[in-house]
């Protein structure tokens, strides 16, 4: 019998990330000739979104994996009782890779698979996550991309009129440590609700 996806580990795995990465901006303050911090934050909006999108696509082929029972209920299409991580990975990116178009395309793509009462979609619709999550995304697609729509839509998600770059925004005053807190804090009550 296949061995259960955890979608506890994926979430301890994601908690690592955040640690991982305040560590290394705390390096880099202590720096001082660093002319280039606001990059250096740019790069960490960049690696917590990755690891945030492989804590959700982890969590999704958990909850597959975990239960086939989530995505039948979905699709309405009877699928094995046991699929291989690999079986619910294709099912989810096909031959593709894992992409969501902001916050509410994330919980789009995710109510593709799993019931309205699962604790993964719970999560994410979770007000109290809505801020971070959306400036999550705004800000990686910002430092990423640096279009005049990311631009557009990274004022948007912070309300602010006037950001002279992602990396400057997050430095001042903990405002990356509180979206990675808000995430770290995320990762936690999915590793609590996820049975494995």
């Amino acid at each position: 019998m296949p061995k259960k996806k955890s979608v506890r580990l994926a979430a301890k795995t994601f908690s690592r990330v955040v640690n991982d990465l305040w560590a290394f901006l705390q390096r880099q303050e202590d720096v001082e000739f660093n002319s280039y911090l606001d990059w250096i934050y740019e790069y960490a909006i960049i690696r917590l979104y990755r690891g945030f999108e492989i804590l959700i696509l982890e969590a999704l082929v958990g909850a597959i994996n975990n239960d086939s029972k989530t995505v039948s209920s979905r699709t309405g299409i009877q699928f094995p009782k046991h699929m291989t991580d690999e079986v619910c990975r294709y099912l989810i990116v096909g031959d593709g890779y894992f992409d969501f178009r902001g916050r509410e395309g994330l919980i789009r793509t995710i109510k593709g698979f799993v019931p309205d009462s699962h604790y993964l979609l719970a999560a994410v619709k979770n007000e109290k996550y809505r801020a971070p999550i959306d400036r999550l995304i705004a800000l990686r697609n910002w430092s990423a991309h640096g279009s005049a729509a990311s631009k557009r839509r990274m004022k948007e998600a912070l309300g602010s009129k006037k950001v002279k770059s992602a990396g400057a925004w997050l430095r001042r005053q903990g405002r990356f440590k509180d979206i990675a807190s808000a995430l770290f804090e995320f990762a936690t009550s999915l590793e609590l609700s996820a049975p494995y």
